[in-house]
């Protein structure tokens, strides 16, 4: 069955002045507009493709490459509003519709959002709504503590950065916690560390425990050689020096320091952080 909305991987039928035909192994076809075609492709070729339904409903193939595909989130930009609702850019030749139903303000041109993607039961048509939370999970959590998950940067809080994590769940990354830059839409890994009641998961960037010391250690070892066997750093060191000068967390400074102390590495002065001979 050709799947709406996702990636296809399908065979090369036959030729026509219209593009090529595809099809899969249950015997359903779709066209692939001749502009989409890559170069040297035969018949007998498999093609991956997107599938998605033109302005008149039929279904159509593309290689062009979506920003999003079926039940997933991502930033997407308004390219027009008219008295439906709103269109926005997903990287193929069709916008994604937007209906004021599924907008929690009125979307503006060009300006963008975080949006999921679904399929309307009624229309069958691919839709988008930026009313994040209803696709989000909020019982049965099946997550490890201190696990690494998947994330996407949602949007910025007064507690630090809302994230949705293995495209299902809700996330926070607390403001005191985050040693690097975050944009939204931008995907990374982070480490349970609480499930909380209501269904919310608080998160870390670092894993607890020793496990990230040596990578950590490394680090401050190449800072030390830099600068000449030396650097102005302790364990009374302000967090923020800490953090601008490694880019990590003064735990993790401190585990990683002791690590290399423990190791006769380092020597640990008053005013810093010498590098034994």
């Amino acid at each position: 069955m050709l799947a709406l909305g996702k990636y296809n991987l399908l065979e090369v039928l036959r030729d026509t002045g219209s593009g090529l035909f595809l099809g899969d192994k249950e015997g359903n076809e779709v066209l692939l507009p001749g502009k989409f075609i890559p170069e040297n492709t035969g018949i007998g070729a498999y093609i991956e493709v997107f599938i998605y339904r033109d302005n008149e409903e039929r279904l159509i193939a593309t290689t062009q490459e979506t920003k999003i595909c079926l039940y997933e989130f991502a930033i997407l930009t308004v390219r027009s509003v008219n008295d439906y609702g709103a269109f926005l850019d997903y990287g193929i030749d069709k916008d994604l519709f937007v209906p004021f139903k599924e907008q929690k303000s009125k979307m503006v041109e060009g300006k963008s959002y975080m949006i999921y993607m679904y399929l309307d039961g009624q229309t069958d048509r691919l839709t988008g709504s930026a009313k994040i939370e209803q696709f989000l999970e909020y019982d049965d959590i099946e997550l490890e503590l201190n696990k690494e998950v998947l994330i996407q940067v949602w949007k910025k809080t007064d507690l630090g950065y809302n994230v949705i994590i293995n495209n299902q769940f809700l996330g926070l990354l607390y403001a005191n916690e985050i040693f690097k830059e975050l944009t939204i839409g931008s995907q990374g890994t982070a480490y349970v560390y609480k499930i909380r009641e209501d269904g919310k998961i608080d998160l870390r960037l670092e894993e607890e425990g020793y496990a990230k010391v040596e990578p950590n250690a490394e680090k401050i070892l190449q800072l030390i050689a830099k600068n000449n066997g030396f650097i102005a750093l302790t364990d009374k060191s302000d967090p923020a020096s800490i953090k601008s000068m490694l880019g990590m967390s003064k735990k993790t400074f401190k585990k990683a320091i002791g690590s290399l102390y423990k190791q006769k590495i380092i020597g640990l002065e008053k005013e810093g952080i010498r590098l034994l001979e």
